[in-house]
C-alpha cells in the first residue's frame, strides 16, 4: 500500500531548485579539479556501499537531483532504477542531460523522500546521496527513515556528515562564530554524531552492514549501508 502520511517537513534549500538552479547543481560537480576528484570519490564509495548492499536490482535514487549517479546505477545491466526528486525542473534537467542512457530503464517520479508515493517494499534498495546533512532535527529524520524503512524491501544507502573527524572539528568551531553574527535565517547543513545516528538507525528498524568514509578521520562524508531488521 501507499503511505497516507500526511506529515510535511518542509526544508528551506529545497525550494531554491528551479531550472536555473538544477543546472547549476548538474555542472558544480564538474568544475575544478578538486570537484572532479570529489565526484570520483564518492562514486568510489557508492560502488563498495553496492556490493556490500548486495548489488540490488531494483533502486530508487532519492534524491536523484540532476542525475548525478545515474550512470553509476546503470552500470549494472539488469538493474531498474527509479530516479525520484521534489523538485520537478531536477527531473527535467536529468532526463534531457542522460537522455541517451535512460534506455527504458529509468522511470522518474516527482515524491517528497518524508512521503514517498511508492507502496510497501517496492525497490530492493533506497540509494539516498547528499540528503541527510540538511536535516538538523531528529524528529525530521525519523519520519524519513520510516519512509526509507516502508519503501525498501532489503538496503539503504545514506550518506551524512558525521561527527569524530577533523573537518567536523572545525565546523563546530565556525558555527559558533557564525551565531554570533546570524541576524536571520539558520545553518542548513549538520553534522551529525555518530552514536545518535546509529542509534536513530536501530530505532527506525534497520542495522547497519557496514560504513565507508570519504577520508578518515579528515572527512565528514560517511555513507552508510543499512538493512531492514
Amino acid at each position: 500500500m501507499k503511505s497516507t502520511d500526511s506529515q510535511v517537513v518542509d526544508l528551506e534549500f529545497s525550494r531554491k531548485y528551479d531550472k536555473q538552479h538544477a543546472e547549476a547543481y548538474h555542472h558544480k560537480h564538474r568544475q575544478g579539479l578538486l570537484r572532479v576528484w570529489s565526484h570520483v570519490r564518492e562514486e568510489q564509495m557508492a560502488r563498495r556501499a553496492l556490493r556490500l548492499a548486495g548489488n540490488p536490482q531494483t533502486v530508487l535514487d532519492l534524491p536523484c537531483g540532476a542525475g548525478r549517479f545515474w550512470p553509476l546505477l546503470l552500470e549494472q545491466p539488469d538493474r531498474a532504477l527509479i530516479a525520484a526528486d521534489y523538485s520537478a525542473d531536477m527531473l527535467t534537467v536529468a532526463q534531457s542531460v542522460h537522455r541517451e542512457i535512460m534506455q527504458g530503464r529509468v522511470q522518474c517520479l516527482q515524491t517528497s523522500a518524508f512521503n514517498i508515493d511508492l507502496p510497501d517494499s517496492a525497490v530492493d534498495n533506497i540509494f539516498c546521496m547528499r540528503l541527510l546533512h540538511h536535516i538538523g532535527r531528529s524528529e525530521d529524520r525519523k519520519i524519513l527513515l520510516e519512509q526509507f524503512h516502508r519503501v525498501a524491501r532489503e538496503t539503504v544507502i545514506i550518506s551524512l556528515w558525521v561527527d569524530g573527524n577533523y573537518k567536523a572539528w572545525r565546523r563546530k568551531r565556525l558555527e559558533r562564530q557564525r551565531q554570533k553574527h546570524r541576524k536571520t535565517g539558520g545553518q542548513n547543513r549538520f553534522v551529525v554524531a555518530r552514536r545518535t545516528i546509529e542509534e536513530e538507525f536501530k530505532a527506525s528498524g534497520f542495522e547497519s552492514l557496514g560504513h565507508i568514509d570519504f577520508l578518515p578521520l579528515y572527512q565528514m562524508w560517511r555513507i552508510y549501508v543499512l538493512r531492514k531488521c
